[in-house]
């Protein structure tokens, strides 16, 4: 892939412009498989639903049942070595600077090692989007960029985004790098707002960065309701019963509701979900609906 635009990249007389992608992207925090064929499947079959963001980690692989760090990379390493031509339709999108038991190190030694190491474990030459997952506090964001910058000029990386990030974090890596941060990627549910209310989805628009948004299901919670206000799982019941849907579909739509145009990323690891997802004849909600959604969340009525 190296010189070809990314899946997911509008290519624009060589100039590099944002990258896009449909609504949905895989998370691969639960990709820790024991089989590299029922790997192979999930994945072909995310690819064969339209998607083509796979969202991978240094740090995934720990929990799940998986192999300890970096085992997800690695599994999808394998899936990409099994099938050489699923590379050519996928954007592969991994993070860095976490550093289990420190915990988090964007210095530039690490950075670099962190991101060689991605690379080494997925069987690639070029990361599409590299991603610093969580802020270092008492990393300056200069070196950060500085090192982002020798890794995409060495084509080690194509495209940098952030997660976990703050507006004011966000724009003092912005202010370093002579390349836009594409992406961000914020928690964001109906059961977690704070994208709304803290200036995220208002950067995102602003600089025209995409929104990954992870955990829509609130772990799964707006699902079985576990921990979840009953006068938040009422409403999005009664619009499922309105609309002919799930729980699920309601809170996807929720997501994909916002002008800021979030992606959602599908945590999980079933082929039919994900067909079940991406196909929802409910892919967006009435403003009245998004507001009665925002109102039970939050426990109080809007002013």
């Amino acid at each position: 892939m190296r010189g070809a635009a990314a899946p997911g990249t509008i290519s624009s007389s060589g100039n590099m412009v944002h990258m896009t992608f449909g609504r949905y992207g895989l998370g691969l925090w639960r990709f820790t498989h024991e089989s590299v064929e029922v790997a192979d499947q999930l994945i072909h079959s995310a690819v064969d639903c339209g998607i083509s963001l796979l969202d991978n980690a240094a740090v995934y692989g720990g929990n799940w049942g998986g192999r300890g760090f970096g085992a997800a990379e690695e599994l999808l390493g394998a899936v990409l070595k099994r099938s050489p031509a699923l590379r050519a339709k996928v954007c592969v999108a991994t993070k860095g600077g976490i550093t289990p038991g420190i915990p988090y190190d964007q210095s530039p030694a690490t950075l670099r090692r962190e991101c060689e190491d991605s690379l080494r474990r997925l069987g690639i030459d070029r990361i599409d989007l590299y991603q610093v997952h969580r802020p270092d506090l008492f990393a300056h964001p200069r070196e950060t960029a500085e090192t982002l910058m020798a890794l995409r000029r060495e084509g080690k990386i194509d495209r940098v985004g952030v997660s976990n990030f703050t507006p004011a974090q966000h724009q003092a890596l912005a202010a370093h790098l002579n390349v836009p941060i594409e992406t961000t990627q914020p928690e964001y549910s109906a059961a977690a707002l704070n994208p709304l209310r803290d200036g995220t989805f208002d950067l995102c628009m602003r600089d025209g960065v995409t929104p990954l948004a992870w955990s829509p299901l609130a772990g799964g919670r707006l699902v079985t309701g576990e921990n979840i206000r009953p006068e938040l799982l009422a409403v999005i019941d009664e619009l499922a019963a309105t609309h002919g849907s799930t729980r699920e579909q309601v809170a996807y739509a929720f997501v994909l509701s916002h002008p800021a145009k979030p992606v959602v990323l599908l945590g999980t690891q079933k082929p039919e979900r994900l067909q079940a997802a991406i196909s929802s004849p409910l892919q967006s909600l009435s403003r009245s609906e998004l507001y009665r959604i925002v109102a039970a969340s939050e426990g109080r009525p809007l002013p």
